[in-house]
């Protein structure tokens, strides 16, 4: 068995319940989103030093290049669609600081924390703890069993 496979079908044990499940899916890109934008919120100081000034540079970009290659080691096709979402994360994490409603960080800490009331309201339902409670790269699976169920519904080997 794949280790995608083992580590999906694991991270799956303890979302059964359809409540916990709908939460979820609600929740983890939520939270996937804030911590994005809370990386982002970094002062990115010697990146752009480096390499300049445009969206792509924060301290987001680089966790989040860490974190496609972790995906691109499980599986390359999920790596793909995490890489999209990603994107699509770092573009709504620019928009909100264009649009200057409020600070990214205190808009992101926000979301961060009533998903994670969420999360944790599902796997009180579920009668089950969080997976990352057992190991901490579920917090990366998370997102990466959603995208197999889309992957799954659009018939995308993954």
């Amino acid at each position: 068995m794949r280790k995608i496979d083992r580590l999906l079908s694991e991270y799956g044990e303890s979302h059964q319940n359809a409540t916990n499940k709908a939460i979820h899916w609600i929740c983890v890109p939520l939270i996937f989103f804030s911590v994005v934008g809370l990386i982002a919120s970094i002062p990115p100081g010697i990146l752009q030093s480096m390499l300049g000034t445009n969206v792509w540079v924060n301290w987001a970009t680089v966790v989040l290049v860490l974190s496609i290659l972790y995906y691109v080691s499980l599986s390359v096709p999920l790596s793909i669609g995490m890489l999209l979402f990603a994107a699509v994360c770092i573009l709504l994490a620019n928009k909100i600081e264009l649009l200057n409603i409020a600070p990214l960080w205190l808009v992101s800490l926000s979301i961060f924390v009533l998903a994670w009331i969420g999360q944790f309201y599902g796997h009180k339902v579920e009668g089950k703890k969080p997976s990352f409670l057992k190991d901490l790269q579920f917090l990366l699976i998370g997102p990466a069993w959603l995208m197999h169920f889309i992957y799954k519904k659009w018939k995308i080997p993954y």
